[in-house]
């Protein structure tokens, strides 16, 4: 008789949890999930097509990242983000850009030797730091060679009597160097006005 009372038991126990899969409840929870399940994988493949857009340049690839996406449902999405290039096409276009422009500032400008700024061969001032680049041509105000290009560089020996340092020797020869480039420049006014 004991025997036949657990059996009992057992058998309430299993037939409740029948009633529960064979109920109305249990056909809904397992609907919802299954739609959930197929929105969450449809939803991760257009991710992937999405983004393999994004990173991907030859429509071949981008097949195979999609089709990498659908097929084994919900790893497929896991297993592309292991193997998708690591930038996007945008941004390594703009890299390459920013490069090109970047090259090529550096062929054709000139820089202020104070700020590091872009300046024109042209500029008498440095737009920025407002140092003082160039001498202008007192004649036609074009620009004469830099200041700096036209001292002499420490630790040279200057002849006596020349200057570049303080006092009126200084500013004597400072002049005469405008001078001789202004005649450089300008030569036939210079010999016009030495012939008689």
């Amino acid at each position: 008789m004991l025997l036949f009372q657990t059996t009992t038991g057992n058998d309430d126990l299993f037939q409740g949890v029948r009633d529960f899969f064979s109920s109305d409840v249990w056909l809904v929870v397992r609907n919802v999930a299954l739609f959930f399940a197929v929105a969450f994988w449809v939803a991760s493949a257009y991710w992937v097509y999405k983004d393999a857009r994004r990173r991907i340049e030859d429509p071949w690839l981008i097949a195979v990242a999609v089709a990498l996406g659908i097929f084994p449902p919900f790893f497929g999405p896991i297993i592309y983000m292991f193997f998708r290039p690591p930038e996007y096409l945008e941004d390594v276009r703009e890299r390459e850009l920013e490069i090109r422009a970047m090259e090529e500032a550096v062929g054709r400008t000139d820089r202020c030797p104070v700020c590091r700024a872009s300046i024109a061969s042209s500029f008498l001032v440095c737009p920025v730091c407002t140092t003082k680049l160039k001498q202008a041509c007192r004649s036609c105000r074009q620009p004469l060679e830099p200041l700096a290009s036209r001292r002499e560089k420490p630790g040279v020996e200057r002849p006596p009597g020349v200057g570049g340092g303080e006092g009126e020797g200084g500013e004597r020869d400072e002049r005469q160097v405008e001078r001789d480039e202004e005649e450089r420049l300008h030569p036939e006014r210079h010999r016009s006005a030495l012939i008689p």
